[in-house]
């Protein structure tokens, strides 16, 4: 039941992932919103990630995992229908905020009942992976039936998912889970020994720019390949069958790599890669060459979340740090989110052709990874 209770919580994450990417171009054809508007809307989500992401260990170390579950699912579902009923710029963000702090507690909820996890056939690290493939099917499954089912009416797809996150609520509800440990793991004194680590410094700088890259094709990609001129369902369907499946697929071709590549390596090689392929998808307004390139985009871009978030682990893990350098190194990730956002959004201003010299970010980011995972 722990193992199940979890996966719905990760399916639902990777759905809420997805879903501004995908419920965006319908958004701003009804408002009239504009990439800048879009990009602040962004902004909102990710301030939320870090809100959510932040408060949830230390309100599970005083209360238990089940309330940082069942708090996180329920956060989701107001916002999903909540955004049913937006009028306008204003309330899509203040709805985005509030999706985004659940989001961000379900991420720290999820991954803390994973390792309370134990069943025969699936120990220690396999149970993180297990789940995380959830996340990539929740990305999938978004745009596709937002796509093929629902013909694009966001109205449904967002009943949809609060459906699930609904779902993910009551199986958690009943699941039974280890009690609160009644004290705050978190030490603040840890922070200022982290925080002159130069292997910490370059893994969060790292992350900073991985998830600027890795959001910014979720929250844009759909956007700008109908301004250049492709259908809507057609993009909505690159997202899905493109980008999302090739991180699934990615992190599950990656394990094998690694048994013989070291991790800095594929970290590496991914941001080579990433910067690559970005740059490639940006120039084609052909549907199939477009889904080829963010197909290639995905499987670049799958290894550095985990990859990366596992250095940070096992460097700090003989200090017993692991967990602070941990929560630090993923903040920096959402950091990256609340940046570019609005950077992409202002560069493009009110012209969503706009969008194809905005992106650019992406590839210059992912080559700036490089640059600093060669500094390791």
């Amino acid at each position: 039941m722990l193992l199940i209770a979890d996966i719905l919580g990760i399916l639902t994450y990777g759905m809420i992932a997805a879903m501004l990417g995908t419920i965006l171009p319908e958004l701003s054809k009804k408002f009239g919103l504009s990439p800048k508007q879009n990009g602040n809307i962004g902004m909102m989500q990710a301030i939320g990630l870090m809100i959510g992401g932040f408060f949830a260990g230390p309100l599970m170390d005083l209360q238990g995992k089940k309330l940082g579950m069942l708090l996180s699912l329920t956060l989701i579902g107001i916002a999903l229908i909540g955004l049913k009923s937006a009028k306008g710029y204003g309330s899509i963000s203040g709805m985005m905020l509030l999706l985004g702090t659940g989001g961000g507690a379900l991420v720290t909820s999820a991954f803390a009942v994973a390792g309370d996890i134990n069943v025969p056939w699936l120990q220690g690290a396999a149970v993180f992976n297990a789940v995380n493939l959830f996340f990539g099917l929740g990305g999938l499954i978004t745009p596709l039936i937002a796509a093929h089912l629902f013909k694009n009416n966001a109205s449904r797809l967002l009943v949809f998912a609060a459906s699930i996150a609904l779902i993910a609520l009551a199986v958690n509800g009943f699941t039974e889970m280890a009690p609160a440990s009644g004290k705050v793991a978190f030490q603040a004194e840890s922070v200022s020994t982290l925080i002159g680590s130069p292997v910490l410094l370059l893994l969060s700088l790292s992350l900073f720019l991985y998830v600027a890259c890795e959001c910014g094709v979720w929250n844009w990609l759909a956007r700008h390949l109908i301004a250049q001129g492709v259908p809507e369902s057609k993009a909505l369907t690159i997202l899905s069958l493109g980008f999302a499946l090739g991180l699934l697929l990615g992190r599950i071709a990656v394990v094998p790599v690694l048994a013989s590549v070291t991790p800095k390596m594929v970290l590496f090689g991914a941001g080579i890669a990433m910067a690559i392929t970005t740059y490639l998808m940006l120039q084609s307004s052909n549907a199939t060459t477009a889904w080829v390139l963010v197909f290639l985009g995905g499987l670049a871009m799958a290894p550095v979340f985990p990859t990366a978030l596992g250095l940070v682990g096992g460097a700090f893990k003989a200090q017993g740090l692991d967990a602070t350098a941990t929560g630090i190194a993923s903040t920096c990730g959402w950091l990256g989110l609340v940046v570019s956002s609005p950077v992409i959004g202002g560069i493009a201003g009110d012209d969503p052709k706009k969008l194809k010299k905005a992106l650019l970010i992406l590839p210059i980011a992912s080559a700036v990874m490089a640059l600093v995972i060669l500094g390791l």
